[in-house]
This record gives C-alpha cells, structure tokens and sequence, in this order.
C-alpha cells in the first residue's frame, strides 16, 4: 500500500520528507506572495475538536473499501467495529455500551484512518489548503479585501458542510 496514491498533496502528515515546518514554510510563502503582488491575504486556522473520535465507522470503511486495496479491509472492520467501553465512578461500573465512531487513542493507526477519512476534502481553485493531521489551514489571496474574504468564507461552508454530511 502506497499511501502517497491517496494523501492529498496539502497534507503534511505521514508523508516522507514533510512535517509541520512544510506547512509553516506554506503559510509564510503564501503571505509573502501576497505581499509581494500587494494582494490582501485572509485565512483561518482550524483544529476539528475531538477528531478522531469522531471518525464516523460506516463511512471509514466505505473509504477504506474503495480507496484502498481490498486485503485491508477486513482486518481494519474488525479492528474498528465490536468495540465497546464501560464507565467507572467509585466503585459502580456501567453496563458496557459499543462505540459506533472513533478510533483507539493513541494508536498509530489513528492519524493515518483519520487522513484516510478526510482524504477527499474539497478544495478550491480560489484558496490554498495546508493540513497536518486534524490541523488546517486555508488562505485566500485577492486584489480586493472582499473578494479575499468571500473566497475564504466560501471555502469554508463547504468544509463545514463536507465535515457535517461526510461529503
């Protein structure tokens, strides 16, 4: 499995010879062009609270199966699925209740499902995009400020509406 097939270019993590500097290196770059051809550059950051628990299983799998090839599929449904957890206060213990979302905390495969999941992220033409795990970053760069910042807000419904529906 080359998981440069599948890694969007804008994502930093997981890929040889690419860290946090890569993107710290991009958002410099992209202000200074800015700068230079004396654009307005707007951008917003954004950390997806809790997000790898909130990886949604039935829609991992679908990715895993059609990104994937299909060997792993198997063993990574059995990895996710029939999971469950039980609560503790003093000395009551809950029922135990199934997790149906998320993957293992600290697990090494945690960030990589996760980067699977939001491998399909969209883009746009009218921003630049820089992600780092769960982290993004997303600029716009215009003549105009409001331009600029309506590329930018436009940009960002449709992650957040890609992040509410999975798509």
């Amino acid at each position: 499995m080359n998981p440069h097939d599948w890694i969007p270019n804008h994502q930093c993590g997981f890929r040889q010879a690419h860290s946090t500097i890569q993107q710290c290196h991009r958002v410099v770059d992209t202000n200074h062009k800015s700068l230079e051809r004396r654009q307005f550059c707007t951008a917003a950051f954004l950390d997806v609270s809790q997000a790898f628990d909130k990886l949604w299983h039935p829609g991992l799998l679908c990715k895993i199966k059609n990104i994937l090839p299909t060997k792993y599929f198997s063993l990574l449904k059995s990895y996710l699925q029939e999971r469950h957890f039980v609560n503790k206060y003093n000395n009551e213990t809950s029922s135990s209740f199934q997790i149906h979302s998320g993957v293992p905390q600290g697990s090494i495969l945690g960030p990589l499902l996760y980067i699977l999941y939001t491998s399909e992220l969209p883009t746009s033409r009218n921003t630049t995009m820089g992600t780092f795990a769960d982290d993004t970053a997303i600029f716009a760069t215009h003549a105009g400020p409001t331009t600029a910042s309506r590329n930018l807000q436009e940009q960002l419904n449709t992650v957040e509406n890609w992040l509410k529906n999975g798509k």
